[in-house]
């Protein structure tokens, strides 16, 4: 019977498996150190499933004194597909482990209003919070993850190689014998944070390898001028042979570009990516490209998530996400 309100509560399981309501607290929070015969439990349960009782989770954050929610601050950058897919692996990742994820742009509201209201279970940032912020996070007992460009700047910190994907690039295309290399950057100044250095390795890799600094173009994703680009790479003397792109959707536009100037990959321009976009494959050539390993980042994000929340070193020790080679044709 449910009760008055007409919502099952945990008395109304308690009376219907005939035990009491602190037992199945116990159940249902899996709670260590509390013996629980097998029995009792599969009563619980069975209660629970013909009542078909929902917890709520209001009732556990006022007991926890947070939330089941991993807040995960978004950078003021474009939700392309890579941002997507990684919230999407990394929600599916928390889920297992009873947490929820939701995201905010912190440009919407002051960062200290999102996780005050909330009160999460911990934060996730990507392009890092204010010190103000972090202390007073800190003082509520709510863990900050951070993924980080480069370098972690705090200890749940964990980084993503960006300068690193800029040097596979040239050493990807210096290796098939490359020596005059372009860069088709992308026109978005919310894209700089990610861009600065991507090309940084780009142009660290070229100083190193004893070739010309790259030649660096804006490419849009316009056909047209793509289009203009391309033909001005190749028609540059000495010619650019080789060029690195921002990431796949850059790409894209610049083999759609070649394509309208009679150009093809990788005889005219030999072209490399950033995402390894599930379209990649299917491009004109297919796309060489570095893959990000999002399904690795998202494990290991989640796994430095929960091991922060339950204060296990081992498990909240970060680790950095590899970076691979995906080669197709186009270069």
């Amino acid at each position: 019977m449910a009760s008055r309100s007409g919502r099952v509560t945990a008395t109304d399981v308690a009376r219907e498996a005939g035990v009491s309501q602190t037992t199945v607290s116990y159940v249902l929070n899996d709670a260590p150190h509390q013996k629980i015969s097998e029995s009792t439990r599969r009563k619980v349960l069975d209660a629970v499933a013909k009542l078909g009782y929902q917890p709520s989770a209001a009732a556990r954050a006022l007991r926890l004194g947070r939330s089941e929610l991993v807040l995960m601050l978004l950078p003021d950058v474009p939700v392309g597909d890579s941002l997507a897919t990684l919230v999407e692996l990394l929600g599916d990742e928390l889920e297992r482990h009873r947490l929820s994820l939701i995201t905010r742009r912190t440009q919407h509201a002051p960062v200290s209003s999102l996780w005050r209201e909330l009160m999460p279970a911990a934060v996730l940032t990507s392009l890092g919070v204010s010190a103000e912020d972090m202390a007073g996070m800190r003082a509520a007992g709510i863990p900050v993850v951070s993924v980080e460009i480069d370098a972690a700047t705090h200890p749940l910190g964990l980084p993503i190689h960006q300068t690193l994907i800029g040097r596979m690039q040239v050493e990807r295309l210096a290796a098939t014998g490359h020596t005059r290399i372009g860069y088709a950057a992308p026109r978005q100044p919310r894209l700089r944070d990610f861009l600065e250095p991507r090309l940084a390795g780009v142009r660290a890799a070229c100083a190193e390898l004893g070739l010309e600094a790259p030649a660096v173009l804006d490419v849009p994703l316009d056909a047209a001028a793509a289009a203009a680009a391309a033909d001005q790479w190749h028609s540059a003397v000495p010619a650019v042979t080789g060029v690195c792109a921002y990431n796949d959707e850059t790409a894209f536009a610049l083999l759609a570009g070649m394509r309208r100037v009679g150009l093809s990959a990788p005889g005219d321009l030999a072209v490399i990516g950033v995402d390894n976009d599930k379209l990649a494959p299917f491009a004109v050539p297919p796309l060489t490209t570095i893959d990000n390993n999002l399904d690795i980042l998202a494990g290991r994000v989640a796994r430095l998530i929960v091991g922060s929340i339950a204060d296990d070193t081992v498990s909240a020790a970060p680790q950095s996400v590899p970076v691979s080679l995906v080669v197709r044709e186009s270069a």
